[in-house]
């Protein structure tokens, strides 16, 4: 694999190559659904949003529903299987979008990283960090960098050895060592996750 000869350069991600073995990125097909979910599953633990998925899917006999039978779904029956309002407010925001202006996966395979952030952050709901995982695990994007994500900065504290107390000041530390990565970086989170784990 590429990534590990790249970011091996990097002695603390070799070692922890060396200790995880490879990664391979599994891309996901329907990035509308997959945006979706994303919303759906956001604060809530893996398995409790598993029974929420599973309670939606079952409003549509098992299939995830097209953005019109979304829209057409009240927020009350989305409310009554365990979305909170805002979160249903922000799948209805989805499947709007999706009916205007599109979320299928050929018009976004033809955009950089950067134009699907700024095409899909205009959605009300849906934020960098959301976007910057569908990118990760829906589009296999290799080259992506969640500098907001918790779990990354805190596995860049422990293992950079990098102050916190500073946010901003973090940040630009976290994307300077990251940029030595690119363009593997999501790899490079991966590893970086499952040290915190």
């Amino acid at each position: 694999m590429d990534y590990v000869k790249h970011l091996s350069k990097d002695k603390v991600l070799r070692k922890l190559i060396k200790k995880q073995g490879e990664m391979e990125l599994e891309g996901k097909k329907n990035a509308y659904m997959h945006l979706c979910f994303s919303i759906l599953s956001q604060q809530l633990s893996v398995k409790v949003a598993k029974v929420i998925r599973d309670r939606f899917l079952a409003l549509y006999d098992g299939k995830f529903p097209a953005p019109q039978g979304l829209l057409d779904t009240p927020v009350t029956a989305l409310r009554a299987i365990g979305f909170s309002n805002a979160k249903a407010s922000y799948i209805h925001n989805i499947a709007t979008f999706a009916m205007m202006h599109g979320i299928d996966d050929k018009k976004l395979s033809k955009m950089s990283n950067e134009e699907i952030i700024e095409y899909l952050t205009q959605i009300k709901g849906v934020g960098r960090w959301t976007t910057e995982m569908l990118l990760m695990f829906t589009l296999k994007r290799e080259d992506v960098f969640a500098v907001d994500d918790l779990g990354i900065q805190m596995a860049m504290v422990g293992l950079y050895g990098l102050d916190n107390s500073n946010k901003k000041k973090l940040k630009a530390e976290m994307m300077a060592i990251a940029a030595q990565w690119s363009p593997y970086r999501t790899y490079a989170c991966m590893y970086l996750w499952r040290w915190k784990e």
